[in-house]
C-alpha cells in the first residue's frame, strides 16, 4: 500500500478490535494518509481466531478472503486452517505497520460535539476524530434460557471452549444447533472418537457442498446476493436436490423455506464438511430441539429424555454492543445490532461506523475486505473537506 498525503486531524480514528474486519480499516485509513489506532482488549490480534476449535478452516476460498493491501499465501492452500489465519492477520498488521494498542478494551463511546469520547481500561478517556467498531459478529457466548438449565450439573459448554474431540473419547455427547459451528463440531466429534455423537435441531438448516464439480459455493454466493429472493430460493432448490442427498429419513428432512429467505432472516447456509457422510452412516443422530433440562437429564421437543455425558452448545453469540453504545438514540436496533454499517453512519451519530456485524453468503472475510475500502474512503473525505 502507498500511503498519500492527506490533511491531518486532531485526533486519531479509533478502531475498536483488533481482527480482520479492524485491521482492515486501520490499513485502508493508513494507505489514504489517516491514522488509526486499534484497540484491542486482548493481549493480541486476531483473539478470537486464536480460540477457535482446531479442526475449523475458512469457508471461503483463499483468493477471496484476503485483506486489503496484502492476499494470503498460495501455501496456506485454498481452505486456509485456523492457525495460518492467526499467522496471517499477525503478517499483516506487521506489512501494514498498523498502531495497535493490546490490553485495551472499551467500556463506553461518548459523543463530544464533533468529536468521540472513549472510555477505556485503567481510566482512560481518549478522544477520536471517528470510531469504527469492528468487536465483531461472534462476541459473546448466548446460551438460550432453558428451564432447569441453573439445576443442572451435567457437563454443560458452548462451542467456544470446544478446541478438539479429545476429551469426549468413548462419551455420549449432544450437540445443540444445527449451524456451520455445531455442524462441523458434531463431525469432528464422530470423527475423533466420541462414544455416541447427537445433533439437536430446532431449525432444519441448508446444506451446500462447499464446493460442486470444483465450484465453491461462495463464488454462488457472490453471483447470486443481488438476485430477488424468490429466484434464489428456487436455484437452491434445484441445486440441493440436485448435488446432495435426501436426508429426510435421517431427521433432516429439506428445508422448507427457501435459502435466500433463511438467510435474510439471519441464517447463512451450512456448509457441509462431513455433517453428511457422518449422518448417513449414523455417525451423527439427528434428534429434536432442546427444551429444559429436568433431573439431570435433557428435555427434548419430542418429549423424550436423554442423559448424554456432555452437552455443547453451539447456539450462537451476541453482539454485546448495549454496554458501549446502548446510551446512544439510533445506534442500536431492538435486537442490540447496528442500523447501518459499512460506510454508512447513525444519522444522530455521524463518524461512528460499524465494521463486521453481517453475515453474507458471499464471504465475511471478502465483505469486510470491500466495506474497509469503502469506510476508510468516507473517513479520508470527510477529514479533506475539513469535517
Amino acid at each position: 500500500m502507498a500511503t498519500t498525503s492527506q490533511q491531518t486531524p486532531a485526533h486519531p480514528v479509533y478502531v475498536i478490535g483488533g481482527g480482520p474486519g479492524g485491521l482492515a480499516v486501520a490499513a485502508s485509513l493508513r494507505e489514504r494518509g489517516v491514522r488509526a489506532v486499534v484497540l484491542e482488549k486482548s493481549d493480541a490480534v486476531g483473539a478470537s481466531w486464536r480460540t477457535h476449535y482446531d479442526r475449523l478452516r475458512l469457508h471461503t476460498t483463499r483468493r477471496l478472503s484476503g485483506l486489503p493491501g496484502l492476499r494470503i499465501p498460495r501455501s496456506f492452500g485454498r481452505w486456509v486452517a485456523r492457525a495460518d489465519v492467526v499467522r496471517y492477520l499477525e503478517k499483516y498488521a506487521e506489512k501494514h505497520e498498523l498502531e495497535i494498542v493490546t490490553g485495551v478494551e472499551v467500556f463506553r463511546v461518548d459523543r463530544a460535539g464533533a468529536e468521540w469520547v472513549l472510555h477505556a481500561t485503567g481510566g482512560r478517556r481518549l478522544t477520536g476524530s471517528a470510531v469504527v467498531v469492528a468487536t465483531g459478529y461472534n462476541h459473546t457466548p448466548r446460551l438460550p434460557e432453558w428451564p432447569g438449565l441453573d439445576a443442572y450439573k451435567g457437563g454443560l459448554s458452548h462451542a467456544r471452549e470446544y478446541r478438539n474431540p479429545k476429551p469426549y473419547a468413548g462419551k455420549d455427547v449432544l450437540v445443540v444447533g444445527a449451524g456451520n459451528t455445531g455442524a462441523e463440531i458434531a463431525a469432528d466429534l464422530a470423527e475423533g472418537g466420541a462414544g455416541r455423537v447427537r445433533l439437536a435441531v430446532r431449525t432444519v438448516p441448508h446444506i451446500v457442498r462447499r464446493t460442486t464439480l470444483g465450484w465453491p459455493a461462495q463464488r454462488s454466493g457472490i453471483l447470486v446476493r443481488r438476485l430477488p429472493t424468490a429466484v434464489v430460493d428456487r436455484l437452491g432448490e434445484v441445486i440441493g436436490r440436485c448435488f446432495l442427498p435426501d436426508l429426510s429419513a435421517h431427521g433432516l428432512p429439506r428445508p422448507e423455506k427457501g435459502l435466500a429467505t433463511r438467510q435474510r432472516e439471519g441464517a447463512v447456509p451450512v456448509q457441509d464438511v462431513g455433517l453428511i457422510e457422518a449422518v448417513r452412516a449414523g455417525k451423527v443422530e439427528v434428534v429434536a430441539a432442546v427444551e429444559a433440562f429436568e433431573d439431570g437429564e435433557v428435555l427434548l421437543a419430542d418429549g423424550t429424555r436423554i442423559a448424554p455425558d456432555a452437552v455443547i452448545a453451539a447456539t450462537g453469540y451476541r453482539r454485546a454492543l448495549e454496554p458501549l453504545l446502548g446510551h446512544l438514540d439510533g445506534v442500536l436496533d431492538g435486537n442490540g445490532r447496528p442500523v447501518v454499517h459499512g460506510a454508512r453512519c447513525p444519522r444522530e451519530a455521524p463518524g461512528l461506523y460499524f465494521q463486521g456485524f453481517t453475515n453474507p453468503i458471499s464471504g465475511m472475510l471478502r465483505e469486510l475486505a470491500i466495506d474497509a475500502e469503502k469506510i476508510a474512503r468516507r473517513i479520508a473525505r470527510g477529514i479533506s473537506r475539513g469535517r
